[in-house]
C-alpha cells in the first residue's frame, strides 16, 4: 500500500518517462538491514545521508554506494564547506518531508524551492541500475543511472559530483 509521497514519485518518473522497478520489502532503517533482506535487488545499492554546514543554512544530500563511509570533515573542504554535521530529523521532515530510514534523492520532490543540494559520488555514474527509496522504507526502487541523473537535472536542484 502506497502513502502519497511514494505515490508522487511513481507519477513523477511515469511523467520523465523513466523506467523502474519496484521491489516490497519489510521496513529497513539500515544498511545492514537492507542486505539482510530475502531479496535479490540488481544494481547499485545506494544510502544517503542528509547534513548541514555549521550555520545549519546550507543542506546537502550525499548520494552513495552503500559500502563507502564519508569522512565529513574531508568532504567539507572538497565542496568548500564550513563544518558538516547530519542534520536533525525535524530537518530532514522540513525540507523532503522524509523520516528517518526513508532518506532518499527521490524526497526532493517536496524540496519545493530547490535549497538541499545534492552531492553525488562519482563512481556512482559506472552502475547501469542505482536503487533508492520511493519516500519510504518499505520499497526499493531500481532505475538506470542515466534516468537518476534525468531525475535530479528535472528537478533543478544544484547537484555536484564528489570522491567519497
Amino acid at each position: 500500500m502506497s502513502n502519497t509521497n511514494e505515490q508522487r514519485v511513481y507519477e513523477i518518473l511515469d511523467l520523465l518517462g523513466i523506467k523502474y522497478t519496484k521491489y516490497e520489502h519489510n521496513a529497513i532503517y539500515t544498511v545492514e538491514e537492507a542486505k539482510n533482506l530475502d531479496i535479490d535487488i540488481p544494481g547499485g545499492h545506494c544510502k544517503n545521508l542528509f547534513i548541514r554546514n555549521g550555520k545549519g543554512d546550507v543542506h546537502y544530500l550525499v548520494v552513495l554506494d552503500e559500502d563507502k563511509r564519508v569522512d565529513l570533515k574531508a568532504l567539507a573542504k572538497q565542496i568548500c564547506s564550513t563544518h558538516l554535521s547530519f542534520a536533525s530529523e525535524e530537518r530532514l521532515f522540513k525540507y523532503l518531508k522524509l523520516t528517518p530510514g526513508s532518506v532518499t534523492p527521490f524526497g526532493l520532490i517536496n524540496d519545493s524551492n530547490n535549497e538541499v543540494i545534492v552531492l553525488i559520488d562519482k563512481e556512482l555514474a559506472n552502475k547501469d541500475i542505482v536503487n533508492f527509496h520511493p519516500n519510504v522504507n518499505t520499497a526499493t526502487i531500481g532505475v538506470s543511472y542515466e534516468d537518476f541523473e534525468k531525475f535530479i537535472v528535472w528537478h533543478k536542484n544544484e547537484f555536484k559530483y564528489i570522491d567519497v
